[in-house]
């Protein structure tokens, strides 16, 4: 790496974001210049007598590590999400979360949520821009329909999150996240999932769970396993990746992930106030994901589920599992047909000629590119 190089990206990631080792401890972000703020780290769940999440009072003023590693300034060029519904199946969705109000239905009880990892995901997919905050969400003109996918305090079965699908289908999402990823399968799932995608809509969920906060080497790590609704049939799967594309530390393992995403370390809002939580997990990166594919719908309504699935995964960055690129999807098309979004990857995307017009990205050109992109595709000059 050149010197000019390092610079550019050192003051383009400008939040690196290590989480606590609890639920309830603090995250530490590093800004370019030296200076930190210490975030509240998020809960996926409560305990039986713990508080409700209440909200933040430290807010995160720069631009996060994944937004500059996703190019999202780059891609509201083209798309905002704006006419897309999606689901969060999770915890809820707080309707008076500051950068959500007025975006958000809820079914039943879900617009209340007392975890507030439910608003979290929501605010990766669809946050809109703060005074003074330069976090924003994936898709910021998409509407959220909250559906609770587990109880008020954060647990989950398969019935409840098949329940949960079931209900973002008939609540008009196109889109629909899953958070939830169990040890096993289920026929509610299954039907769940073929019920989605009969109506065309694509469901994205989490690859697996969200690592334990007490894994403290690789050692901890589960062998590889499949994990639900993640790996059936019609499920875009989604694991989590740092800053430096790799898995978190002890993190769960599953061969059946498509794509992968930012998820260790990000930024994201609470239930209430202003502030901001640091999070860990795939849960987050299907958040990522599930925004994208709301920009992809957004931009190209005539695709189906299945299509933009496929589109998500061969548009993405060269890996292990291909890690997602928003803009790459934004303006690229697909030719020929998809059977599912994990059939066959014959089909590949034809991406569309450069913006001469577009100002070069302020962005860094990211933590490595790949070696079958060029330098003016991956940094963003024309």
């Amino acid at each position: 790496m050149t010197t000019t190089h390092g610079r550019a990206l050192a003051a383009g990631l400008a939040l690196l974001l290590t989480a606590g080792a609890g639920a309830f401890g603090a995250g530490t972000a590093t800004a370019a210049d030296g200076s930190t703020v210490q975030l509240p780290v998020l809960a996926s769940k409560l305990a039986a007598d713990a508080a409700c999440t209440t909200g933040s009072d430290q807010r995160a003023t720069d631009i996060p590590w994944e937004q500059v590693s996703l190019q999202l300034g780059r891609t509201w060029q083209f798309a905002s999400g704006a006419g897309v519904t999606v689901g969060v199946v999770d915890t809820g969705v707080s309707s008076s979360a500051p950068t959500l109000k007025g975006r958000v239905t809820a079914v039943g009880d879900a617009g209340t949520d007392c975890v507030g990892h439910g608003t979290f995901v929501a605010g990766l997919i669809g946050a809109a821009v703060a005074d003074g905050v330069r976090f924003a969400g994936v898709a910021q003109q998409a509407r959220i329909l909250a559906v609770r996918g587990s109880d008020a305090r954060g647990s989950v079965t398969a019935d409840r999150v098949a329940d949960g699908i079931r209900a973002a289908v008939d609540g008009g999402a196109k889109v629909v996240t899953v958070s939830a990823a169990l040890g096993s399968d289920s026929s509610a799932l299954r039907s769940a999932v073929a019920y989605a995608v009969q109506k065309d809509v694509l469901v994205v969920a989490a690859a697996v769970p969200d690592t334990p906060a007490s894994a403290t080497s690789a050692t901890d790590s589960p062998p590889a396993r499949a994990y639900y609704p993640a790996a059936d049939k019609g499920v875009l799967s989604v694991l989590d990746v740092d800053v430096d594309g790799k898995r978190p530390t002890g993190a769960y393992t599953t061969d059946s992930a498509a794509v992968a995403a930012p998820g260790d370390g990000v930024v994201g809002i609470g239930p209430a106030k202003k502030g901001h939580y640091i999070g860990s997990g795939a849960s987050l990166a299907a958040g990522f994901v599930a925004g994208t594919a709301a920009l992809v719908r957004s931009v190209h309504p005539d695709l189906t589920a299945a299509r933009t699935a496929t589109l998500l995964r061969t548009s993405a960055y060269p890996a292990d599992v291909p890690r997602l690129d928003p803009y790459a999807a934004v303006t690229s098309i697909l030719t020929g047909t998809a059977a599912s979004s994990r059939g066959d990857d014959s089909v590949t995307p034809v991406h569309l000629p450069a913006d001469k017009a577009a100002a070069p990205s302020a962005a860094p050109c990211g933590p490595r590119r790949p070696a079958s992109r060029s330098s003016s595709q991956w940094c963003g000059w024309a």
